[in-house]
């Protein structure tokens, strides 16, 4: 984090490192995440996803610290989050800030994006038919802006290799799991 935000990246500063380095005292940031502003202003929810993009580009354009480890997957030497979706994302008074780093990893960025991608798709929302109706509206509002500004093709060609590695997540329920192969399928049907 603090390589990052050396760098000019919008993350908390740390203030305080325990002598193990197992905790943390960070900057306190005051605002709601990114998901909660999309649900109090809907109508900003294909920009968050630009913004959520922007975010992506910029911490890729960052050369990596040495000591971060090789992502799972993909073959690269941009600085990767692993987990930067909108929940990850507070958004301050001076603009959005990004948390949640213990999974950063130095990689392809196609696979970052498509980690983010495929949350974004496959993360489950409980309720009725009605609302989950309305949520893939909104989802799919977001992830088009999120797209938007990235070359695709790299990206797609990571999908069935991230996929692969994020279904052996034991949080990542079976719904959710036939979800991201879902996106495989299209993905690969109209690449």
């Amino acid at each position: 984090m603090e390589h990052a935000r050396r760098e000019g990246y919008p993350v908390p500063a740390i203030e305080e490192v325990s002598a193990d380095g197992t905790d943390l005292v960070m900057e306190r940031i005051d605002g709601p995440s990114m998901v909660e502003l999309m649900n109090r202003r809907p109508w900003s929810i294909r920009h968050q996803g630009s913004v959520l993009g922007d975010l992506h580009r910029r911490l890729h354009e960052i050369p990596p610290p040495d000591f971060l480890p090789a992502a799972p997957v993909g073959h690269g030497d941009a600085f990767l989050h692993m987990d930067l979706h909108p929940l990850n994302v507070m958004m301050s008074a001076t603009g959005p800030v990004v948390i949640d780093w213990p999974n950063a990893a130095r990689g392809d960025a196609a696979v970052d994006v498509a980690i983010a991608w495929l949350l974004m798709v496959a993360g489950e929302v409980p309720g009725g038919r009605v609302k989950n109706a309305l949520i893939g509206r909104a989802r799919g509002l977001l992830v088009g802006g999120f797209l938007a500004g990235f070359a695709l093709d790299s990206v797609k060609r990571q999908m069935r290799d991230v996929v692969a590695w994020k279904v052996q997540d034991p949080h990542m329920s079976d719904a959710e799991q036939r979800s991201m192969w879902r996106l495989v399928e299209e993905i690969e049907a109209h690449p």
